[in-house]
């Protein structure tokens, strides 16, 4: 288990009107999600645990939030030159979504790390695609690059008020839904929607607990956070491929907000994070992708201490090769599951 204590800034931009805001813009594509308590981890816990649905959006993942509150804000001539996003396949999906919705061009700029399931969603979905380099960083260079040859108005997966503020809206479903709140588990990369979530949370009630969870190769936020300040990192495999990529050594809105919020971060196994996502598919019947299954890991592989008060895990998303998830399924099968339990 690795625990990284925070340190506190001044409070960023962002602020809990924005999420507001944000809750009334989207509200046209963007429906409330499933709150679904899980009995065995409950039972596991000693405490309420309660798992927040994010992968039953149409897109299949949380990031259609901060996509759809982003391209809304657009005025008429920024619709009419076109969007452009650079992603790992969750937020050019999320993009590529809304834009079809709302009859705008979109180019989802993805490096060659993406995964065959996400590049097929995209391509379903009328995008535009450019593969470019073998990391997100590499893909973001080709990103901006068009928006200086086309003009077009590129949409930041993470670190834009715009994008955190959607991402946001997840917290007022957790205030609404759960009495007695007290820790949010939420997979952290960029950190847009651990940003959101915490920024809406403590401006309600700073005493809930924020804990991130992340995998423990190339956990870039994690580095950039011992570090005191952004860095890179070369992408490694990992099942949890949602959560790479790289912070910005321009970081404005995300790392200041991360510092400041965040109160717990762990880091989870490879093998940890596979058993989850088997394990979810076995009790619940939850497909979930790596990224979203560190936050069952982080409760199945008691990394996280009990306490009084609800738990609330962000299953963030679903977008996971079948080929993957039957090879974990496999293994699951042989191992069982008292391993854990």
């Amino acid at each position: 288990m690795n625990h990284l204590t925070n340190s506190r800034k001044e409070k960023g931009e962002v602020t809990i009107i924005d999420v507001w805001a944000a809750k009334k813009r989207i509200s046209s594509l963007i429906h409330k999600t499933p709150l679904l308590e899980s009995q065995i981890l409950t039972e596991k816990s000693g405490c309420p645990v309660y798992l927040k649905l994010e992968n039953v959006h149409n897109t299949g993942s949380f990031k259609v939030r901060g996509a759809a509150n982003k391209i809304l804000s657009l005025n008429e001539n920024e619709r009419k030159r076109g969007v452009v996003t650079f992603s790992t396949g969750n937020h050019g999906m999320a993009v590529a979504y809304v834009a079809k919705k709302l009859g705008i061009e979109a180019v989802i700029c993805i490096s060659k790390r993406v995964p065959k399931a996400k590049v097929d969603s995209l391509k379903r979905l009328g995008a535009k695609i450019e593969i470019h380099g073998d990391s997100q960083d590499m893909a973001g260079e080709r990103c901006y690059e068009l928006e200086r040859e086309k003009g077009m108005t590129v949409i930041p997966p993470f670190d834009d008020p715009y994008v955190i503020a959607g991402q946001g809206t997840i917290g007022l479903e957790l205030l609404e839904e759960i009495p007695g709140l007290s820790n949010v588990i939420i997979p952290l990369s960029g950190g847009g929607l651990l940003s959101g979530i915490s920024l809406t949370l403590k401006s309600n009630d700073p005493g809930i607990k924020i804990t991130g969870v992340s995998m423990e190769h190339a956990a870039v936020m994690y580095e950039s956070l011992k570090a005191l300040k952004p860095v890179q990192l070369e992408e490694q495999n990992t099942l949890a491929d949602s959560l790479l990529g790289g912070i910005g050594l321009d970081n404005q809105y995300t790392f200041p907000m991360v510092q400041q919020y965040l109160d717990d971060l762990i880091l989870i196994p490879e093998d940890e994070i596979a058993y989850s996502m088997a394990f979810m598919m076995d009790k619940h019947r939850l497909i979930m992708e790596g990224a979203a299954a560190t936050g069952i890991a982080a409760l199945v592989g008691d990394h996280v201490v009990q306490q009084n008060g609800a738990i609330a895990v962000i299953i963030s998303g679903n977008n996971v090769d079948l080929s993957v998830l039957h090879n974990i399924i496999q293994d699951y099968s042989k191992k069982g599951d008292s391993k854990h339990l």
